[in-house]
């Protein structure tokens, strides 16, 4: 059976044993039932990980004991996806299928055919909706190292973005090189921009073509912005060999 991965503060990781507490040791205790003997993984999101043991379960909380403990590194190649904001929920839905991919940077774009629109109050309430859900997607998919979900960005933001990229890539059904074909970088950060429903305007591309992207194609079909983004993530998951 799958070890159960839960958060922790960097702090109580380099403790030999401690009270898991709080939030996640609640749900740890409460909602998994986790018993003395069963085994969980705790990690702070940024690479550090304890393997440990329950040794008492409490109510909401658990006394745990560290067995190891070790480093996973950041990737030489990130993968980074300007994910053009989708109608109603599918915008969760794309950061919990890509969070399950291993995307390593989600950034949510304000395309100008975007039908949502973030502003004010609702601007902050969606990004905390997209954050919480990488969480709690990483941890379901076993990921040490959490997802940015960064603030959103703007056109301009967006082409700043892919100037600095190893490669910037901007899916179209209208290019002509197919993304499975591309050359790709060894290292820095490979950027795709995924456009709203209503498409990436010809203005937008413009200014991503004027940064250094290249337009490309995902495949002979029109998928949804959803899950345009994954589809893309595993065909450079495999390429680079991440996968």
């Amino acid at each position: 059976m799958t070890v159960p991965v839960f958060l922790a503060e960097p702090g109580d990781l380099a403790r030999p044993e401690f009270t898991f507490g709080g939030s996640e040791g609640r749900h740890a205790a409460a909602v998994r039932r986790l018993r003395a003997g069963e085994r969980l993984d705790l990690t702070d999101g940024a690479g550090a990980v304890a393997e440990c043991v329950v040794r008492d379960a409490g109510k909401d909380s658990l006394r745990v004991e560290v067995l190891r403990r070790y480093e996973v590194p950041p990737p030489r190649l990130r993968l980074v996806v300007v994910q053009g904001l989708p109608k109603g929920d599918r915008g969760e839905l794309a950061v919990e299928m890509m969070t399950e991919a291993g995307v390593d940077v989600i950034v949510p774009w304000s395309a100008s055919r975007c039908v949502t629109q973030w502003k004010g109050e609702r601007a902050a309430k969606s990004l905390a909706r997209w954050r919480s859900t990488a969480r709690e997607a990483a941890k379901q998919a076993r990921r040490f190292r959490l997802p940015e979900v960064t603030e959103p960005a703007t056109t301009s933001g967006v082409a700043a973005l892919l100037s600095g990229a190893a490669l910037g890539v901007v899916l179209h059904e209208e290019a002509a090189s197919p993304l499975s074909t591309l050359a790709l970088p060894s290292d820095g950060d490979i950027v795709v921009v995924v456009g709203p429903e209503g498409g990436v305007a010809e203005e937008e591309i413009a200014a991503f073509r004027g940064a250094g992207a290249v337009p490309t194609l995902l495949g002979p079909t029109v998928l949804r912005t959803s899950t345009a983004g994954v589809a893309a993530a595993a065909v450079l998951q495999a390429r680079t060999g991440r996968w």
